[in-house]
């Protein structure tokens, strides 16, 4: 087992390091959603639902709606909230075990010692077995505040979430007001159909009958060679087509790698205006229009901005790079002769103001 948490149990000037292990995991086979016809796989996107435009992960927020309006979280608002970081397991009262109700119980995690010596813990695992008491503590787990039950199970000791109490809804059934006339002789056969149904609870008796069945079926269709292609059928998935629903270190990682793609990008951008750069003016001039950014996942608004703002830096690539298609070309004379004036005047241009008119006009004028 590998430890998810990693603190203390603490009540009085007692302290019992300890370590917290997941108790519980999931059976399920897990199942995928794909086409029927071809079995290719199914995904969802991240489609906003005003721009119609899918979403990167890096572009997404966290907002609260209460109904009638929605307020947006930024990264930043969240990260300036206190933290929960403490590191203990707060025993605030020992109580009876049969008083906690079973409906406030959540996830469950197995407690182990933290040292090598475990006295510590075997005198609070045998002193609650022998109270027959249940601690009541105070954790803090993946950053929130949380309420648990420290009890003994066999030989380990076992955290148990429990519900705050407003957690737990109040059973308001009207038809349970009504009462109902219940004979001797019917009461005397419900019991004795009870207790023809008594035993000893044995968990180790029960099993899930569906998802036996399901993995039976499984099993079957892969003997007999009914099966497709895995790479083939579910194929690679475009980032910038986002789809399935990940899990929040997925998330967290993408958008860590989005906002690095985005600085450098921005970097290189500013790099190639200023050195006035090898690419055409068209293709610098469609990319700034459309707003793309396929690297970054980028939104019109900056990509827009920043071509305004290196307007200048773009009229003296264009001269350039119609300086450079004038000395190379290997057309008549008089389009050469033409060239070489172009290239001369695009050289000047390098020491004085962009010209008014983009060089591409003047290329056009006859020889």
């Amino acid at each position: 087992m590998r430890a998810i948490w990693t603190g203390a149990i603490t009540f009085g000037l007692v302290n019992v390091p300890i370590k917290l292990y997941s108790a519980t995991e999931s059976h399920d086979v897990r199942l995928h959603q794909v086409h029927g016809a071809d079995g290719g796989r199914i995904r969802y996107q991240r489609r906003c639902e005003i721009c119609d435009e899918v979403v990167q992960w890096g572009d997404i927020a966290k907002a609260y709606d209460d109904g009638e309006q929605t307020v947006v979280l930024s990264d930043e608002e969240l990260a300036s909230l206190p933290v929960e970081k403490n590191r203990e397991i707060d025993v605030m009262e020992f109580v009876p075990s049969e008083q906690i109700d079973p409906i406030m119980m959540e996830k469950s995690y197995f407690v182990g010692p933290d040292s090598k010596s475990t006295k510590s813990y075997q005198l609070l695992r045998q002193t609650l077995e022998e109270t027959d008491r249940t601690a009541i503590v105070s954790f803090t787990l993946r950053q929130k505040s949380r309420l648990g039950a420290l009890r003994v199970r066999g030989d380990v000791l076992v955290l148990q979430g429990l519900l705050w109490d407003d957690e737990v809804r109040a059973a308001d059934f009207p038809e349970l007001e009504q009462s109902a006339r219940i004979s001797e002789k019917e009461l005397k056969m419900s019991a004795a159909l009870v207790d023809s149904f008594s035993a000893d609870f044995d968990p180790s008796g029960f099993s899930d009958e569906y998802q036996e069945e399901l993995t039976k079926l499984i099993e079957a269709k892969l003997a007999e060679g009914d099966a497709l292609d895995t790479e083939k059928t579910f194929g690679t998935k475009d980032d910038d087509e986002g789809g399935e629903v990940l899990d929040l270190m997925e998330a967290l990682r993408r958008s860590v790698e989005a906002s690095k793609k985005k600085r450098a990008g921005g970097a290189a951008e500013e790099k190639e205006a200023a050195s006035g750069g090898g690419a055409s003016s068209s293709a610098a001039d469609d990319d700034a229009d459309s707003g793309d950014d396929a690297d970054s996942g980028d939104g019109e608004a900056k990509p827009k901005r920043a071509s305004r703002a290196s307007s200048s830096s773009r009229s003296s690539s264009t001269s350039k790079a119609a300086a450079s298609k004038s000395s190379t070309t290997k057309s008549a004379a008089a389009k050469s002769s033409t060239a070489k004036t172009t290239a001369a005047k695009s050289s000047t241009t390098k020491t004085t103001a962009a010209p008014k008119r983009p060089a591409k006009t003047r290329e056009k004028k006859p020889a």
